[in-house]
């Protein structure tokens, strides 16, 4: 019992002196100004990817930023005060773990974005970067059968990238 109550006396002492910004991120970290977002068609310029890709990837930002932010998604362009673009410029897998007699044990996609975010912070700013994220799979399986898989791992990286920006001290 003893130890009980010297461990809820730390935790107390310790949330007590825990800065509000790590407790509560999305409260402070983006100006005031910014209440809504929209994200324009994403462009495909990456010859390999599936056609539905750009808007299966902005479906997933829209939540993404969403659901992490307290921006909230406008019904137009006009209407927003962040806008969201990007070009998906890789696609492309290639073969890791080489193992004896050159055969690869496991191979990765691996998926790039450009993007660049209009901000009416000190008048417009814009913010350009790019997400380059992978997630890896056996040889022994054909690509058609896990890329679903895959580009869910991947997506939730890319859109944690985008969050991450959007919450950055700009």
């Amino acid at each position: 019992m003893k130890q009980l109550s010297i461990i809820l006396i730390l935790l107390a002492g310790l949330t007590s002196c825990w800065p509000k910004s790590f407790m509560n991120p999305i409260d402070n970290s983006m100006p005031e100004e910014w209440k809504k977002f929209y994200i324009t068609p994403l462009e495909l310029t990456a010859t390999t990817a599936p056609s539905n890709y750009p808007a299966n990837l902005a479906e997933e930002l829209r939540s993404g930023v969403q659901n992490n932010t307290r921006l909230r998604l406008a019904s137009n362009l006009e209407d927003s005060q962040i806008k969201i673009s990007g070009i998906i410029s890789g696609y492309n897998t290639t073969p890791i773990a080489i193992q004896q007699g050159d055969l690869a044990a496991k191979n990765r996609l691996t998926v790039s974005v450009n993007f660049t975010i209009l901000t009416p912070t000190k008048g417009l700013e814009k913010m350009e970067f790019t997400s380059s994220r992978f997630a890896d799979y056996e040889s022994s399986e054909q690509l058609v059968d896990v890329e679903t898989r895959l580009l869910e791992s991947i997506n939730q990286q890319v859109v944690q990238d985008v969050v991450n920006k959007l919450l950055s001290n700009w």
